[in-house]
Parts: structure tokens; C-alpha cells; sequence
């Protein structure tokens, strides 16, 4: 069995963390938020930080192997966490990504598939984008005959604000190969993601 890896890494932006925490507490100070309460007082620094690890996705190796067993079924890794940032609002949405992937000639280490998702999910970043964004690079990775991704999230722009529509869910899905093209295959990766048995 053939092992091929390869090194995933987006190019990282140059990153200012003393200039992030002063526009911080300028941001919250223009807000009307006291700073000099005490517990307000590093709130700058940790909302740069935080913000810094929502938008950096982490490295990764992409592990693919040999399919030589031949096997021709679903893999599907359900209910992968997922946290991201609105690109509208910069509040975050979280939910769950449900991608499977009808194998060709090579399979991958199923812990990748939620490293895809972590990969594309940090940065500023709209729902739609993301599930398709998923679904196209397995596909160019691993070439294979199908790609299925569902993304369930929570969006805090819409719960938290606006139209406060708290408990509200959007979902998203993108159908590539036998998984868009053949009904039975279509309904096989529907039934085992469980989207809309709820």
C-alpha cells in the first residue's frame, strides 16, 4: 500500500498583535465600554486573540493511501465540529459538517476529512462558500467518484441580532459525481447524514 502525504498550510498573513489589542480597546472603547473596570481590563488582548485563532486555520499533513481492497462504498464522517466567522458581521457560526466521499483510487486517513473542514472554516466566511469550497478540494485531492457535504450551523448574526431568531439552524449541501448524478447514491449519503430526520 502506497502512503502519500502532503503538507496543507494556507500562507499566513502578516499579523500585528500589538496593533490588533490597541484597535480593540479603541473599538470597544468607542462603543461606550469602560476599560478600567476591572475585568474589562485585558479584554483587548484576549478579543485579538481570540479573533487571531478564528481566523488562522491550523497545518496539517493530508495522509491518502492506496485503495487497494477496491472498496467502492460511502465513507462519511458525520457531525464534524464546526466554528467559523461571518464574513458580514465577524460573529461567529457553529454547527456540525457531514462529509462523505465515494472512494476511486486512493482513501484518506478519515481524521483529515474534519481538517478539511477546520482548514476552510477559519476565516471570515459564508456558509454556502464554505460547504462548496469543501466539496471542490476532495474532490481535486483524491479524485473520487462522488463528494457529499452538509454543513448544519447556527448563525449568531441572525440568533443574536437582527431578527434574533434564536434556535434557528441554516443548512447547506454540496452533491458532486455519483452523489449528485445517481438518485440512490443521493438518498444513501441524505439517510446516513440524518439531515431532516429531525
Amino acid at each position: 500500500m502506497s502512503v502519500t502525504a502532503l503538507r496543507v498550510q494556507h500562507q499566513r498573513p502578516r499579523r500585528d498583535p500589538a496593533a490588533a489589542e490597541r484597535a480593540a480597546a479603541e473599538f470597544l472603547a468607542a462603543l461606550g465600554v469602560d476599560l478600567s473596570a476591572a475585568g474589562l481590563a485585558d479584554t483587548p488582548g484576549r478579543m485579538a486573540r481570540a479573533y487571531a485563532e478564528l481566523l488562522t486555520p491550523r497545518e496539517f499533513q493530508l495522509t491518502t493511501f492506496d485503495n487497494d481492497e477496491g472498496y467502492d462504498e460511502l465513507v462519511l464522517a458525520r457531525a464534524i465540529p464546526i466554528r467559523s466567522v461571518c464574513e458580514h458581521h465577524l460573529l461567529p457560526f457553529v454547527g456540525v459538517a457531514h462529509v462523505g466521499y465515494l472512494p476511486g483510487e486512493r482513501i484518506l486517513g478519515l481524521s483529515k476529512l474534519a481538517r478539511v473542514v477546520e482548514l476552510f472554516a477559519h476565516g471570515p466566511q459564508v456558509q454556502e462558500r464554505l460547504t462548496k469550497q469543501i466539496a471542490d478540494w476532495l474532490t481535486g485531492q483524491l479524485r473520487p467518484r462522488g463528494v457529499g457535504v452538509v454543513i448544519e450551523a447556527e448563525h449568531l448574526c441572525m440568533t443574536l441580532r437582527g431578527v434574533q431568531a434564536v434556535g434557528s439552524s441554516t443548512i447547506t449541501s454540496t452533491l458532486l459525481g455519483t452523489l449528485r448524478d445517481d438518485h440512490r447514491s443521493r438518498a444513501e449519503f441524505f439517510t446516513l447524514t440524518g439531515v431532516g430526520s429531525r
